[in-house]
């Protein structure tokens, strides 16, 4: 654990970065319905518990860590962030049956309409609302020793504001468009060949070497 600080910064960005189309595609390979969707969930939790319990009490039970000052409000707000993980990922999981649940229903309407459309804005809408909220929040609670619920509005100036918004934008533009290539790869993957291409192919295509000669015509 001797990385430096940048390191950790890098690794956080990349676990958080992919934790997405990872819990999307592990879904998708479980069944892709509601019990998949919880049986991810588990796996997840199965993941959290070794990583956020049983390595933690590794450290602090074999001596390498102390125990910290177990204060009521640390430990209160330390389980409301976990509380806030947890639910973040289950929301996660969960919008993508929604919104794929929602495409359908709005294709009955349209034909035309692609019922992964709603799926598509789960990640960009995410990562793009998060540090907007983040912002908001740490704008207003500013929690003090003994003193949890502090909270001063402290108005930011405009280029915290214009950062924020294109923060949010840049986000969902990157996140959006990397979902709508990936979802027009898969549409072309699955669509037949068109039947223009298919007439075409068959006017041109030479006769098989074992198929019988034509009939003579009664002139010859």
């Amino acid at each position: 654990m001797s990385l430096p600080w940048w390191g950790y910064v890098l690794l956080a960005g990349l676990a958080w970065g992919t934790y997405v189309p990872i819990i999307f595609f592990g879904g998708s390979e479980l069944g892709g319905r509601p019990n998949a969707r919880l049986l991810a969930i588990l796996c997840v939790g199965v993941a959290y518990f070794v990583l956020a319990v049983v390595f933690p009490l590794v450290l602090f039970l074999s001596g390498q860590q102390q125990w910290p000052s177990l204060k009521t409000t640390g430990l209160v707000f330390a389980g409301l962030a976990g509380v806030a993980g947890a639910v973040g990922a289950i929301c996660v999981v969960f919008a993508s049956s929604a919104a794929m649940a929602a495409g359908l229903e709005a294709k009955k309407l349209d034909p035309l309409f692609n019922p992964s459309s709603y799926r598509l804005l789960i990640g960009p809408l995410i990562f793009g609302l998060a540090p907007v909220i983040n912002t908001l929040v740490s704008s207003v609670w500013h929690p003090e020793p003994e003193n949890p619920w502090h909270f001063d509005i402290q108005l930011p100036g405009w280029k915290l504001v214009v950062g924020i918004v294109l923060v949010a934008a840049g986000s969902f533009l990157v996140l959006y468009s990397k979902e709508e290539a990936e979802e027009k790869k898969k549409s072309a993957a699955k669509s037949p060949s068109s039947p223009t291409t298919t007439a075409s192919s068959t006017l041109t295509a030479p006769p098989a070497a074992d198929a019988p000669n034509p009939a003579p015509s009664p002139g010859s």
